[in-house]
């Protein structure tokens, strides 16, 4: 059965799907998913109510490679740097994709319902459509509407505990919310944009973030130029965004799917939606189960250092994903 779940909303009865992202104007309640790659999949369900998350079977997936080693991501930290040196980028985004052996009794409800038990997320949403199917815990916004209130948060900066923050992650942040600020205002009312909460600390299970608020008023236009000024989100390309674009697709050997991508709903009737940027997702795709997992590089960067946070942002998920709360040594495959 086709579904979308999303902040205790069950969305069934499925009775549209439309890669034209103008429909998130016109009427009825959306789950949306975009692909880093620009694939858009809006989803309109006619049965919206209050309801626990649906259950599923589920097991351990199989044993989990990665698009890039150790080797080659400490390489690549090693590139953008010497690029940040040649002036071609401020910051860049390096991610990597695990991928796993998907059980056939393993169902992506299932997954979704142990996500919500063991890593509670503010944007958590599971979506199953033919052919698509993801379990997002994303702690991070990447656009919420409210009318023509339009908000971002993006998160930079990464560690265990608040203690272990560094100069670098500031910086990494402010760097990204003036990229998100230029963004918004390419769609904003004249004066509208504003910066109410910078690098502030917020905890999630098993490590602390830095996150920044950036607001807006919309001149105009609806979801299409929205999305259209701002995507993909600037916290996981970099800065300028287009020149870090052109170097991730060097530097990354696969595509990134849902992962960085958007993942969220869209009430168009009360014109209110909320879409999360696609971390901490899981996706099944040609029998396997996929999870991206990165790290933001900049001129500061240390290569071992950035490796290990992104070890550090994939450990509790493989934990869950594992079945047995064991999880795996990333560091060993």
């Amino acid at each position: 059965m086709s579904f979308a779940y999303a902040g205790g909303l069950l969305a069934t009865g499925l009775a549209d799907v439309t890669s034209d992202v103008a429909a998130l104007d016109s009427r009825g309640w959306w789950a949306v998913v975009v692909t880093y790659e620009g694939k858009v999949t809006c989803a309109r369900f006619t049965d919206v109510r209050r309801a626990p998350h649906p259950e599923g079977m589920w097991a351990a997936p199989g044993e989990w490679s990665t698009s890039l080693d150790e080797a080659a991501y400490k390489a690549g930290v090693q590139r953008i740097r010497d690029e940040i040196a040649d002036g071609v980028v401020y910051q860049a985004n390096l991610c990597r994709v695990l991928s796993a052996k998907l059980p056939p009794r393993a169902t992506i409800e299932g997954l979704g319902a142990r996500l919500i038990r063991g890593n509670p997320a503010p944007h958590s949403m599971t979506v199953k459509l033919p052919g698509l199917e993801v379990a997002c815990a994303s702690p991070e916004l990447y656009l919420a509407r409210d009318g023509d209130v339009v908000e971002s948060r993006p998160i930079k900066g990464t560690a265990r505990t608040a203690a272990g923050l560094l100069p670098k992650d500031q910086a990494e942040n402010v760097m990204i919310v003036d990229l998100v600020r230029n963004d918004l205002g390419r769609v904003a009312a004249v004066g509208s944009v504003e910066v109410p909460g910078l690098c502030e600390v917020e905890e999630h299970p098993g490590l602390v973030h830095l996150v920044s608020t950036v607001r807006a008023r919309l001149a105009g236009g609806g979801w299409p130029k929205l999305i259209a000024a701002t995507f993909p989100p600037g916290s996981v390309t970099g800065a300028p965004k287009s020149s870090a674009v052109e170097l991730i697709g060097v530097l990354e050997p696969v595509p990134r799917g849902p992962y960085c991508g958007a993942i969220g709903w869209v009430d168009a009737d009360s014109r209110r939606g909320a879409l999360a940027v696609g971390i901490r997702s899981f996706w099944a795709e040609e029998g396997l189960l996929r999870f991206g997992t990165g790290a933001g590089i900049t001129w500061g960067s240390d290569p071992l250092r950035e490796w290990r946070e992104t070890e550090l942002k994939a450990a509790r998920f493989m934990e869950v994903a594992s079945g047995d709360g064991a999880g795996q040594d990333l560091a060993e495959r």
